[in-house]
């Protein structure tokens, strides 16, 4: 990777005016130097004020330049939706990866082997933009915003119970699949990533969760939502092997957020 010109902007109205024509944000920056991308304009976010997490009496906040570290480590998290988001974050790569990459980072990357995506999409999670306001995270990825900046991600305290799982070849590999349930005000939403795809919902699957015995939910939706979704294969995994994964990563989510 080559940047050209490197800008601090000192605030978000003229982050957002340098991306606007092109620039290209910098978050953690974890990922950005795999290729060998040349940049013309990079804005840096580190000065915005935008690394927090915050605890308010509906829901949680997390600032877009919230490391990963800072996910796994934090109290505010521990304590809410199982303390599932510090589980999957202490989940990635290794220490020194997650005390640079960024949530924010991670959700603008869209990135088909994010661990970060698939949890947070069972939580149904918000996305806030500076431009664009609030969505929820599922019509964010869905999108083309790659110009607005992302301001903070909001998750609702209506989380009853919720679970992750990953394959991954070593402690410190992207997962070959990963998966995430969660209860939402009562309601089932199910996450299938690294298929290796960017996470999706598994909405067929959920909808028979109503006509299965409780006792055999696990098994029958882990069945239809390796049949709903896509898979692929590339050097971690085969298509195959993917979806065999899956049936095993979703009926353990399933068992543990509806026990």
């Amino acid at each position: 990777m080559k940047i050209k010109e490197y800008i601090k902007p000192v605030s978000i109205a003229e982050a957002y005016e340098l991306c606007s024509k092109g620039a290209v944000a910098i978050g953690g920056g974890a990922f950005l130097n795999l290729g060998e991308r040349v940049i013309d304009q990079a804005v840096d976010l580190s000065g915005l004020d935008l690394d927090y997490i915050q605890e308010r009496d509906s829901h949680i906040e997390i600032g877009a330049m919230a490391t990963l570290r800072e996910i796994e480590t934090s109290s505010i998290l521990k304590e809410n939706f199982d303390g599932v988001l510090s589980k999957t974050a202490a989940s990635i790569m290794g220490v020194q990866v997650r005390n640079i990459s960024t949530i924010g980072g991670s959700i603008y990357g869209k990135f088909g082997f994010s661990d970060i995506i698939t949890i947070l999409l069972a939580l149904d999670a918000k996305v806030e933009l500076y431009h664009a306001c609030c969505m929820d995270l599922e019509s964010y990825l869905n999108s083309d915003m790659d110009k607005d900046i992302i301001l903070k991600i909001i998750i609702k305290k209506n989380v009853s119970h919720a679970a992750f799982e990953s394959v991954r070849k070593t402690e410190t590999d992207f997962s070959i699949l990963n998966a995430a349930a969660a209860l939402v005000d009562g309601h089932l939403r199910l996450s299938i990533g690294a298929r290796p795809g960017k996470a999706k919902l598994a909405r067929g699957a959920i909808g028979f969760l109503d006509i299965v015995e409780a006792s055999e939910a696990g098994t029958t939706l882990a069945v239809l939502a390796s049949e709903e979704l896509q898979f692929g294969s590339d050097i971690r995994g085969s298509e195959e092997y993917r979806r065999n994964l899956c049936k095993t990563l979703v009926k353990k989510c399933v068992q543990e957020v509806l026990q």
